[in-house]
């Protein structure tokens, strides 16, 4: 069983090139290929539907996002948005804004006056006639809720 296999060299001084290959006819499939102008025109005429007000990227909404931004938590340097304790902003057509929020930890320092602040603040947004605030403590808050900004502040990127 013990076969013996011999490998054989074969020397050349060169490599015939193999054939290149050809399109016939490339005229014909170069104009069934090329996007025509019309494909896109349809798209492009359409306008952007205009954004509410309270709606995100409304003016409204974004107004009431920035004063959001303005809370910072007093024991961490990152504002509360960017920390992740914004749950959700509701900003209805008559002016009333809804705040769904909630704090690092039930036993927070800030725990009592942190919603109340957060109201004062988003009521005085112009165009806001109340504010709602309802602090919830499901789903917990978590690190991986902050934006990368607040973690590149904090040095946890």
């Amino acid at each position: 069983m013990n076969e013996e296999r011999k490998i054989t060299i074969q020397e050349v001084d060169a490599v015939e090139a193999p054939p290149k290959a050809r399109v016939e006819d490339a005229g014909d499939a170069r104009e069934s290929f090329e996007r025509k102008r019309d494909y896109l025109a349809g798209f492009l005429s359409q306008k952007p539907e205009p954004q509410g007000a309270g709606e995100p990227g409304g003016e409204l909404y974004e107004a009431v996002i920035d004063a959001l931004k303005e809370i910072y938590d007093p024991e961490i340097p990152v504002n509360i948005y960017d920390l992740g304790l914004i749950y959700g902003v509701d900003v209805t057509a008559d002016g009333h804004a809804a705040v769904t929020m909630t704090l690092t930890t039930p036993h927070c320092p800030v725990a009592e006056s942190m919603p109340g602040e957060v109201e004062l603040r988003v009521g005085s947004v112009p165009g806001i006639g109340s504010a709602e605030v309802n602090l919830v403590w499901d789903p917990p808050w978590d690190p991986q809720k902050m934006s990368d900004e607040a973690k590149l502040e904090l040095g946890m990127l």
